[in-house]
């Protein structure tokens, strides 16, 4: 069988693990350093839609696993089944349900589920009169469209609301995305990830997870793509995760069909745990980076069997498990990421495979290969990942040897999962 993978992170490095087998062949479009080790690696990029269809119908590729959200918001799996090929991931209609925070607002309000009080603006100068007329910090500026997991400020004060206002919708920041912005009110409580399959009539999760976005120790400095993760979430109880299912999860599926938008894939769910429950802060049409890595370390079956009822919309005939115990990934950045930064730094301690035996597994988000070597080409570089019976002793372990690995000017968070 012939799959592919579209993307070169380190959420797609997870995904190809995952779907590596016996009488598997993969193929990963454009791939890194790491997963080169796991698939042959194709130089096309993520968003040229023709060049992935020509690919996949003159390679004969059995299933196309779409993974990312811009080639999903612009309609790749559309592209690809229509060339006949079987594809995983939502079509575009129901992409834009990460492609347009102002829709996705709409439809929660519309549908009565759960989320932030908001306003949508496409005229910077009302925005700016509707945030001095609110007077409420902090106060939450959203890029409508995709950012790169970047077009979120929470502003402390009226001036830098403003700010950022202006330098989405009239500076250009974000592009086209930043045209519309939507801004809502500042919830409080614990964050909880949810990637959970759905093939448009039921819902199956995966295991909990938390993310850390900001940059730098004790939840400091700028937002990233995110710095690591846990899984499972403490904060998700069995009550929260009866609740979220009941009020959040079926509703927003029922919703996407009701809207002639039927959702088949994988819905992330970015909670908030408020005092008044769970609420939805954002959602992606894909698997989360880097929830992946630790969510799908602790899939017991076999993703290609759900992706494959997913496709069929027979998710229900199957049980997606979970293993026991626990799993973090600390991410291994690049010096001055998220913002500007250099690439091409060697990496030590690697071995050949681009592994290193002390851990569990390293997925490679950001790396290139020359002459054997492993250097840093990306922000964010490598994901190391252990698995453990709790999330302490899965910090114990990784905390305990991270700094066997290095290139120049790498950094990574101390407090992944808390303080230890």
């Amino acid at each position: 069988m012939k799959i592919l993978v579209v993307g070169g992170g380190g959420r797609e490095h997870a995904t190809v693990k995952s779907l590596a087998g016996e009488g598997r062949e993969l193929f990963c479009a454009p791939g890194n350093a790491g997963i080169a080790n796991l698939a042959k690696c194709v130089d096309i990029k993520t968003n040229d839609i023709d060049g992935i269809v020509k690919f996949a119908t003159a390679e004969k590729i059995d299933l196309a696993v779409v993974s990312q959200d811009e080639p999903l918001v612009l309609g790749m799996v559309d592209a690809l089944k229509a060339a006949g090929i079987r594809a995983f991931g939502p079509d575009k209609k129901a992409a834009i349900i990460e492609g347009s925070k102002a829709f996705s607002k709409e439809l929660m309000k519309k549908y009565s589920i759960p989320t932030a009080a908001y306003e949508t603006f496409t005229d910077s100068a009302a925005a700016v009169e509707y945030i001095k007329s609110q007077n409420k910090y902090p106060t939450v500026i959203k890029a409508s469209g995709l950012a790169l997991g970047k077009g979120v400020v929470i502003a402390q004060n009226f001036d830098e609301a403003a700010q950022a206002v202006k330098e989405m919708m009239d500076g250009g920041k974000f592009g086209d995305s930043g045209k519309t912005v939507v801004i809502e009110e500042f919830l409080t409580g614990p964050e909880v990830s949810v990637l959970a399959f759905t093939d448009g009539n039921c819902v199956k999760p995966l295991i909990s997870s938390k993310d850390h976005k900001r940059a730098h120790d004790n939840d400091e400095g700028l937002n990233t793509g995110g710095m690591g993760v846990i899984a499972p979430n403490p904060y998700y109880t069995p009550e929260i995760e009866k609740e979220a299912y009941e009020k959040i999860f079926i509703p927003t599926i029922n919703a996407m069909k009701a809207e002639g938008r039927t959702f088949k894939g994988v819905l992330y769910f970015g909670l908030m745990i408020t005092k008044d429950g769970p609420k939805v802060i954002e959602y992606n049409c894909r698997l989360g980076d880097p929830e992946a890595q630790v969510c799908l370390s602790l899939l017991k079956t076999d993703l290609l069997t759900v992706m494959n009822a997913v496709i069929d919309e027979k998710l229900a005939d199957i049980e997606v498990e979970n293993e026991d115990g626990a799993a973090i990934v600390v991410m291994m950045c690049s010096g001055g990421y998220p913002e500007s930064y250099e690439k091409g730094k060697e990496i030590y301690g690697l071995d050949e495979s681009g592994q290193n035996p002390d851990f569990e597994y390293i997925f490679h988000s950001g790396t290139a290969k020359k002459d054997g070597k492993y250097y840093s080409n990306g922000g964010r570089v490598l994901g190391l990942v252990e698995k453990g019976k709790d999330i302490k002793e899965c910090q114990d372990k990784v905390y305990s040897k991270i700094d066997s690995i290095s290139f120049d000017g790498s950094f990574y968070r101390h407090d992944i999962g808390g303080m230890r």
